[in-house]
């Protein structure tokens, strides 16, 4: 699970929670899931607007948590920078672009 502080630069409706894009983040292309919108943000100060936005549309920016359809290399982007950014992308155009703001590790299972 990545809690991830995105920008919506371009989509033509509303994004709900369950909202299935691809996330490109440095060589990966991975189908994600927007499983809870956490808060709608003011995109210039950072300051929280609404805490769990029902949608967020072109021009909002949020905080969100997000399910990867499976296992990718990442790292926040305080840590990392390189391995933080990402951009969202559907209907084969960058929709959002953002960054890591946390990262929820899964134990490597043991043989």
């Amino acid at each position: 699970v990545l809690i991830i502080q995105v920008i919506i630069l371009n989509h033509p409706g509303e994004i709900h929670a369950g909202y299935a894009p691809v996330l490109d983040c440095h060589t990966a292309h991975i189908a994600v899931k927007f499983a809870e919108l956490q808060t709608k943000i003011d995109r210039r100060s950072g300051k929280k607007l609404e805490d769990n936005p029902k949608m967020i549309k072109t021009g909002d920016a949020a905080m969100v948590h997000m399910i990867p359809s499976k296992p990718m290399c990442v790292e926040t982007f305080t840590e990392y920078p390189p391995l933080g950014r990402f951009a969202v992308r559907d209907m084969r155009q960058t929709v959002a672009v953002g960054v890591i703001k946390e990262v929820t590790k899964k134990e490597a299972k043991k043989k």
